[in-house]
């Protein structure tokens, strides 16, 4: 009887800690499924709010539409013009949505099922003109460089202290995309897609301001270009007499191409690539959640009061 007592002692030490270990391994699963589960919530909540987001930027895309559409019917039809002091150039500040639906006519904002989410979404936007660039389009002239926009592009880059090596790189990358072989890099449609190129991202972080890729050759807007574009794209302009020019514009648009070469003191052939509207515009829309902030660019064609939009891009910024 000794012997066999003596026998239960590690019988039950070994049960205690197999049943240690079981209950050690099912906290283990447990809180592993937990986490899981956790882990899914949250991935389903920050889905379902970007996809909010999505659809409250295709809201701010059609209002940009509208916006860009009631400019052509206040404007003149025969002379169109396009400057800064209309209201498609305001900015949109960063605003609650709720405030935006509290706004709407029909009385919908106050039926809103999530009340609390549109507190705490933040919207802005802006409107930008693209043709107040360079397009690297027009460095194509069929197959071959154009060298009145080279020259345009080489004091453009000149003055914004970007390396001349850039350019070489940005005009042998067109030259080889034009070829369409299979070893040839894809013609871009969007600056940051100068990269293919070789462009390095500090050149196009601060070309970017100034310079566009559009679908095709367009002129330069005078009411809308910076003091970088007009010293770069008219022909023998000081940088001085750009800022002058750019002064005087703050207090009065011009309303033709006329009206600027006059301001401009001196006869300077400015046909077919300069202007004083615009067809293409830029739409940034960008929505702050709880959880995400997205933003999206898109390319809007304006052509009288028909509007197409060309592209759209977005992406979460965190």
């Amino acid at each position: 009887m000794k012997y066999v007592a003596r026998l239960t002692h590690p019988q039950r030490g070994a049960a205690l800690l197999a049943a240690m270990l079981t209950v050690a391994l099912v906290a283990t699963f447990a809180a592993g499924a937990l986490w899981q589960q956790w882990k899914t919530i949250e991935m389903e909540g920050a889905e379902r709010q970007r996809s909010q987001a999505r659809w409250l930027l295709t809201g701010a895309l059609d209002w940009a539409r509208v916006i860009l559409r009631e400019d052509v019917r206040a404007g003149d039809a025969n002379a169109p013009t396009d400057h800064l002091a209309e209201p498609w150039a305001v900015p949109l500040q960063e605003a609650r949505l709720s405030s935006f639906l509290a706004a709407l006519p029909d009385g919908t904002g106050n039926t809103v099922d999530d009340d609390k989410l549109a507190q705490q979404v933040l919207l802005s936007g802006q409107i930008n003109d693209l043709q107040g660039r360079l397009n690297v389009t027009d460095l194509l002239q069929g197959e071959q460089i154009d060298a009145k926009t080279v020259i345009a592009f080489e004091r453009l880059f000149d003055v914004l202290g970007v390396p001349p090596a850039q350019l070489n790189l940005l005009t042998q990358g067109l030259l080889a995309a034009q070829k369409q072989n299979a070893s040839a890099p894809l013609m871009p449609q969007r600056m940051g897609q100068l990269s293919w190129f070789g462009l390095s991202p500090q050149a196009l972080q601060t070309l970017s301001p100034h310079v566009t890729v559009l679908p095709n050759r367009t002129p330069v807007n005078l009411n809308t270009a910076s003091v970088q574009v007009l010293y770069a794209s008219v022909p023998s302009l000081s940088l001085s007499d750009a800022q002058r020019l750019v002064q005087q514009r703050e207090r009065q648009h011009w309303a033709s191409v006329e009206a600027f070469q006059k301001a401009l003191g001196r006869p300077v052939s400015l046909e077919g690539s300069h202007s004083v509207s615009t067809k293409y515009f830029e739409v940034l829309g960008r929505l702050r959640m709880p959880q995400t902030t997205l933003q999206e660019r898109s390319l809007v064609l304006r052509e009288g009061q028909d509007l197409k939009v060309l592209w759209r891009e977005s992406g979460s910024l965190q």
